[in-house]
C-alpha cells in the first residue's frame, strides 16, 4: 500500500533516504518560483495561477506525458494551500485504504485543515473504485488531484470527472529541460554543485532532445553521465554512452533539420511511402516534435494532394487529433499510417494553383463590383436598383444546374481551377464537363 501522509521513517532515515534518493527525486521543485514549464496554466493571469492565489484549488485532473511535473505540481499546490498532502497510487491501493483517508480527512477538517489527496495513475481504477471517490468530492471532505498519461475522458467515469476540473499539462520544452539540467549541475545541496562538473553545450541539449520531454528521464540521465565521468566534464560522447544513444545529424534550428523536412515532404510529394517512413523515423529519433511533422502533413495533403483524394486531408487532420490523444511511443504508428496514405495517394496542385491564381488576379484587378444579379436586396432600394434581378434559383432547373455568370464582368470566362484527370479529379473533369453540356444544351433550347 503507497499511503503517504504520515512518516514512515525517522528524521535521520528520511534524510539518508533523501541522499541517495534519484536526481530527479531530489531536485523535485519545492515551490512555484522553482517550478519549470506550463506556462499555460501558471503564466500570469493563468487559471491554476489564479486558484492558487485565491487559495480556491478544486478537485482537478492533471493530464500529461511522463516527466511534465504532475506529482510535483501537486505537491507544490498542498504547499501553497497549506493543506495536508496524502500520496495515494492506484498501484499499490484500493477501496479500503480510500475509505480509511476519507476518516482521517473528516477528523483534520474538524480540527480546520484540508486535506488534498493525490491519486497517481488514477486511470489504473476500474469504475467502482472511482465510485469511492464520489462522496468525498462531492461533500468537499477531499480535494482530489488526479495524475493520468491517459484521456481522462475514456479512463475516469463522468461522475468524477464532472466533479474534477481536467487541465492538460504539456511536454517540457527543450529550454526548460535545459534549465532544469543546469540547475541540477550547479545546486550544491540537492544536486551535483558539490562535484565541481562541467558539461558541453553539445551534450546538454543532446540530453534535453533525446529525453523527448520528460524531465525526469533528463535528470536520471545525467546522474548517469555524472557517475561515469572520469574527467569533472561531460561531453556528447561520454551522454551517448549514458543514454546508449548516439546523436543523429539533426539540427532542429539549423541546415540540416531543413534538409530533412524537405526530403520527407518531397518523399510523400514523389509517392514513395519508404523513403517517406524512413526520413519520418530520423526525425522522430533525433526528437523532432511531432506535431511539427503533423501539421505539414496537413499543408501537404492539400497542397500536393487536394482533390485528387479528398480523404487525404481527412486522414492528416485525424491523425493530428488521434495523436494528440495518445501522444508517443503509441503516436508513432498513427503517424506511420498517415504518412504512407499521403505516400501512395494520387496527387493534383490543382487546388493550390487555383487559390494562388485567384488571388494573383484580385491583386491585379482589385475589388471588382459584384454583378447585380447575385446580390442580396433585402431592401425595396435595393430591389428598384435591379439587385437580384434576374438570378436563376440553381435548384429550379433540372440536375439542380443552369448556367449564369458569377464572377464580375471583367472576368467572364477566367478559369482559376483546372482539375487535373486522374485520382478523384478525374470524377470533377467529368462532372464539369457534364455540367457544360447541359448548359449549352439549354442555351440553344
Amino acid at each position: 500500500m503507497t499511503i503517504h501522509s504520515t512518516p514512515l521513517f525517522d528524521a535521520a532515515s528520511q534524510a539518508a533516504i533523501a541522499r541517495n534518493a534519484p536526481l530527479a527525486e531530489r531536485m523535485r521543485p519545492r515551490t512555484l518560483a522553482e517550478f519549470c514549464g506550463q506556462g499555460h496554466l501558471l503564466g500570469p493571469g493563468k487559471a491554476l495561477l489564479k486558484m492558487i492565489e485565491s487559495d480556491q484549488v478544486p478537485s482537478l485532473i492533471l493530464w500529461g506525458p511522463p516527466g511534465c511535473g504532475k506529482t510535483t505540481l501537486a505537491h507544490i499546490l498542498a504547499n501553497e494551500t497549506k493543506a495536508r498532502f496524502v500520496f495515494f497510487s492506484a498501484i499499490m491501493a484500493g477501496v479500503k485504504e480510500v475509505r480509511e483517508i476519507f476518516k482521517e480527512a473528516e477528523e483534520r477538517a474538524s480540527r480546520g485543515v484540508r486535506t488534498i489527496l493525490f491519486v497517481d495513475e488514477i486511470h489504473r481504477f476500474n469504475k467502482a473504485q472511482q465510485d469511492a471517490f464520489l462522496p468525498a468530492v462531492e461533500k468537499g471532505l477531499v480535494t482530489v488531484i488526479g495524475a493520468t498519461t491517459e484521456n481522462p475522458s475514456f479512463e475516469v467515469i463522468a461522475p468524477l470527472l464532472s466533479r474534477c476540473r481536467v487541465l492538460k499539462l504539456q511536454q517540457l520544452q527543450t529550454e526548460e529541460l535545459i534549465l532544469l539540467l543546469r540547475r541540477a549541475l550547479e545546486d550544491e545541496e540537492r544536486g551535483l554543485g558539490g562535484q565541481g562538473l562541467t558539461i558541453d553545450d553539445s551534450a546538454i541539449s543532446f540530453l534535453a532532445e533525446a529525453a523527448q520531454g520528460d524531465g525526469r528521464k533528463a535528470l536520471n540521465t545525467l546522474e548517469v553521465a555524472a557517475g561515469l565521468a572520469a574527467e569533472p566534464q561531460i561531453t556528447l560522447e561520454l551522454m551517448q554512452e549514458a543514454l546508449q544513444q548516439k546523436a543523429l545529424l539533426y539540427d532542429k534550428g539549423g541546415e540540416e533539420h531543413y534538409n530533412v523536412i524537405s526530403a520527407f515532404i518531397k518523399s510523400m510529394r514523389g509517392s514513395d511511402p519508404d523513403a517517406a517512413l524512413y526520413w519520418l523515423a530520423r526525425m522522430l529519433e533525433a526528437g523532432e516534435d511531432p506535431l511539427f511533422l503533423l501539421r505539414r502533413m496537413i499543408i501537404l495533403a492539400s497542397e500536393d494532394i487536394g482533390n485528387a483524394d479528398p480523404r487525404a486531408l481527412q486522414i492528416a487532420v485525424s491523425a493530428l487529433q488521434a495523436f494528440q490523444m495518445v501522444g508517443m511511443p503509441e503516436g508513432r504508428i498513427i503517424l506511420g499510417q498517415a504518412v504512407t496514405y499521403l505516400a501512395t495517394a494520387p496527387k493534383s496542385n490543382a487546388s493550390y494553383l487555383g487559390i494562388d491564381a485567384a488571388l494573383s488576379e484580385v491583386r491585379k484587378s482589385g475589388a471588382l463590383e459584384v454583378p447585380l444579379h447575385i446580390r442580396n436586396a433585402p431592401t425595396k432600394l435595393m430591389k428598384e436598383l435591379g439587385y437580384h434581378q434576374g438570378y436563376k434559383y440553381t435548384h429550379d432547373f433540372e440536375g439542380g444546374y443552369t448556367q449564369q455568370e458569377y464572377l464580375p464582368e471583367k472576368l467572364h470566362g477566367r478559369k482559376f481551377y483546372q482539375p487535373k484527370g486522374h485520382g478523384y479529379e478525374k470524377n470533377i473533369v467529368e462532372r464539369m464537363e457534364w455540367l457544360k453540356r447541359l448548359g449549352n444544351k439549354k442555351t440553344t433550347e
